[in-house]
């Protein structure tokens, strides 16, 4: 495992904790070098810290001139980019009836725009080499409506749309665009507001989740597909979307 990935360069955006940080984790077990970015600048460090070959830096998805800084600097760096997992996302809850146009603009402009942004320049940095492999994080709510989340499941079905259409760009240049799909993970995004979909709904998450997915997925569950996707083994899959929700999406009941 520890040769999958030998001298791959890879950026994982939003590595701070959560699922970036697994992804990370795997990365870099797999042998490559990690580039762990995050808002939170000195959370990334603290994630690059924990690798055996980890590289922290700050980046807001959000301004794409940070993005392009970033990906500039680790070509210029290491002479390329292999890898590009474009992890950062945000999430509120609220009703569409009651949600401001900022709240919608500010979930969308990390969760769609820093993706798009992260895609775009990553793209162009992996065509001056010769290809590599652009992984997007978006959710099975880009396929199915969840309550009180309407502008992160429109972002998310943006970036299974955007990825299928960058793979097909970017096809005869070596470079390959997947999606990976999670269900309810445990992270902090999700503990922080269950209590709020409890509220609002009625309804007990735990039982919830027990009854669509069997049991809430943990970060080391979605990793390893990230590895798979940034290596050869996977080389004839691009614009694909892979899910990973214990099943949740397949059930009617």
């Amino acid at each position: 495992m520890t040769e999958l990935l030998k001298d791959r360069i890879a950026i994982v955006t939003g590595g701070a904790k959560g699922l970036g940080r697994a992804v990370a984790r795997g990365l870099d077990e797999a042998g490559a070098t990690v580039v762990v970015s995050d808002i939170n600048e000195a959370g990334a460090q603290a994630t690059a810290d924990e690798l055996n070959n980890g590289v922290g830096a700050g980046c807001d998805v959000r301004d794409e001139n940070q993005v392009t800084d970033l990906i500039d600097w680790v070509s210029s760096r290491y002479g390329r980019l292999d890898v590009m997992i474009a992890n950062a996302g945000i999430a509120t809850v609220s009703p569409i009836t009651e949600m401001p146009l900022e709240e919608w603009r500010s979930v969308l402009a990390v969760n769609l725009d820093g993706v798009f942004t992260s895609v775009r320049h990553a793209g162009r940095a992996m065509l001056a080499n010769g290809g590599g492999s652009i992984i997007t994080m978006a959710s099975i709510t880009g396929f199915a409506g969840s309550p009180l989340i309407s502008h992160y499941a429109a972002a998310k079905a943006g970036v299974i749309s955007l990825t299928r259409t960058a793979a097909v760009e970017l096809r005869d240049h070596g470079v390959r665009v997947n999606a990976i799909c999670p269900g309810w993970i445990s992270t902090d995004l999700v503990h922080e507001r269950r209590y709020q979909f409890e509220d609002a709904l009625g309804i007990d998450f735990e039982s919830m989740i027990n009854s669509k997915q069997g049991r809430l997925g943990e970060v080391e569950d979605v990793a390893p597909l990230a590895v798979f996707l940034a290596s050869e083994r996977s080389r004839f899959a691009s614009g694909s979307t892979f899910v990973v929700d214990g099943g949740m999406s397949a059930a009617l009941v």
